[in-house]
C-alpha cells in the first residue's frame, strides 16, 4: 500500500511542476500561451489615457467622474453613510454583475467614480470571449476591444440610472418607441467631428441641456394669468433623477415702482419616501397650467421657471431663488 501512495505524490508533484512550467513558459515566451487564467490587467482608468486621451480628458470634465467626490453627493449620502449610494457611485463593473442587475460597491479606486472599467471592462467569461467592450472589434488596438450591443443600450444605464424610475419613465414615452435612448439625448456625438461619442455625459449638471427640456409661457383667460410649463425635449419626467433637483416657478408684479419680492406658484419635484408630500414631476410630452393668484396678479407680471440641483430649503414659499437656483425661463406678460 506504501508504495502505491508514494506513486501517487510523484505523480501529484509532476503536475504542480509542469502547470508552473506552463506559466512560466507564458510569461518568459512572447505569444506563448497558458491554460491558466488570465490576470485581470486593468486597474484603473489612469491605464485608458495613453491611447484614449481624448475621451479620458471628456470623462475626467464628467460628473461619472466626481460621483464619489461632488460635495453635493457627499452631502446627501452623509458622506457616504448611506452605503446604498456607493453601490452607484462607486460600482463594480457593469458587466459582472449583469445587465439588468443592480450594480454593487467595489472596494478598491472609489475615487474614480463611474469610470471606464465601471462600463468597459468585460468578465473573464464573457460570451464575446474578450476583455474589453466597445463599439466595434479592434483586434489590434492594445485593449483589443470586442463590439458588445448592450454597452449602448439604455438598459445598460438603467442599472443605475433606474434607481430613481428615469429609465421606467423612458420606456413609457414615444422617444422609447421609436428607438431613441438615452446616449442619444446624454451622449451625443462629438461637436469636433471625430469619431465616437462624447463622454462627458451631458445631464442635471448641463444648464443648456435642462433648459431645452421645457418650455415657459402665459395666456390670458377672463382677466387671469395662466402659466404654463411644457415638457418638450426631455425622454422622462421633468425633473428627473434626485430627489433633490426641483424646478420651482415663481412670479411677481412689474409696477412703476419697480418689482417686488419673489411669490411661489410651483414647484416639480419627486419627494423622498420618508416626505409627506405628492410627486410632481412633469411626464415627457405633458403641461402644467398653474394659475397665478393674488395682489397684481391681474396686470403685468414677471414670470420664471428656477432649476436648482440641491433644493435644501424647508419651504419654497421663502426662498430667494435667484440666490439659489439658476434660471431657466423667464417671461414677461402684459394685459
Amino acid at each position: 500500500m506504501s508504495g502505491g501512495v508514494d506513486v501517487v505524490r510523484k505523480l501529484a508533484g509532476a503536475v504542480v511542476v509542469l502547470a508552473a512550467a506552463g506559466v512560466l513558459w507564458a510569461v518568459l515566451v512572447p505569444g506563448a500561451k497558458s491554460s491558466a487564467a488570465p490576470a485581470r490587467e486593468f486597474t484603473s482608468s489612469e491605464q485608458c489615457r495613453e491611447c484614449h486621451a481624448q475621451v479620458y480628458d471628456e470623462w475626467a470634465d464628467s460628473w461619472h467622474s466626481r460621483s464619489w467626490s461632488d460635495p453635493d453627493v457627499r452631502a446627501l449620502s452623509n458622506d457616504f453613510a448611506n452605503a446604498d449610494c456607493i453601490d452607484c457611485h462607486a460600482s463594480q463593473p457593469v458587466f459582472e454583475t449583469g445587465i439588468g442587475q443592480r450594480v454593487l460597491p467595489r472596494a478598491s479606486r472609489r475615487a474614480e467614480g463611474v469610470d471606464c472599467i465601471t462600463c468597459h471592462l468585460l468578465p473573464v467569461d464573457h460570451v464575446s470571449g474578450g476583455t474589453v467592450a466597445g463599439t466595434r472589434d479592434a483586434p489590434s488596438a492594445a485593449c483589443k476591444p470586442v463590439a458588445v450591443r448592450d454597452l449602448g443600450s439604455s438598459e445598460f444605464c438603467a442599472v443605475c440610472h433606474d434607481q430613481h424610475d428615469t429609465t421606467k419613465q423612458w420606456r413609457a414615452t414615444d422617444y422609447a418607441a421609436k428607438g431613441i435612448g438615452c446616449i442619444d439625448c446624454h451622449m451625443k456625438p462629438r461637436a469636433t467631428g471625430g469619431p465616437g461619442r462624447d463622454h462627458r455625459m451631458h445631464g442635471g449638471h448641463d444648464i443648456e441641456l435642462v433648459r431645452s427640456a421645457v418650455e415657459l409661457r402665459g395666456k390670458r383667460v377672463d382677466g387671469k394669468w395662466i402659466v404654463e410649463v411644457e415638457n418638450v425635449g426631455a425622454g422622462h419626467h421633468f425633473p428627473t433623477e434626485e430627489r433633490s433637483r426641483a424646478a420651482d416657478v415663481f412670479w411677481r408684479p412689474l409696477r412703476a415702482s419697480g418689482a417686488e419680492s419673489w411669490r411661489h406658484a410651483f414647484r416639480f419635484r419627486s419627494p423622498y419616501r420618508h416626505e409627506n408630500l405628492p410627486d410632481t414631476q412633469l411626464p415627457a410630452h405633458a403641461m402644467q397650467s398653474i394659475p397665478i393668484d393674488g395682489d397684481g396678479a391681474d396686470g403685468a407680471i414677471e414670470v420664471v421657471l428656477f432649476f436648482s440641483l440641491r433644493p435644501y430649503w424647508a419651504d419654497p414659499t421663502r426662498p430667494d431663488p435667484e440666490r439659489e437656483a439658476q434660471v431657466l425661463h423667464r417671461v414677461e406678460l402684459k394685459p
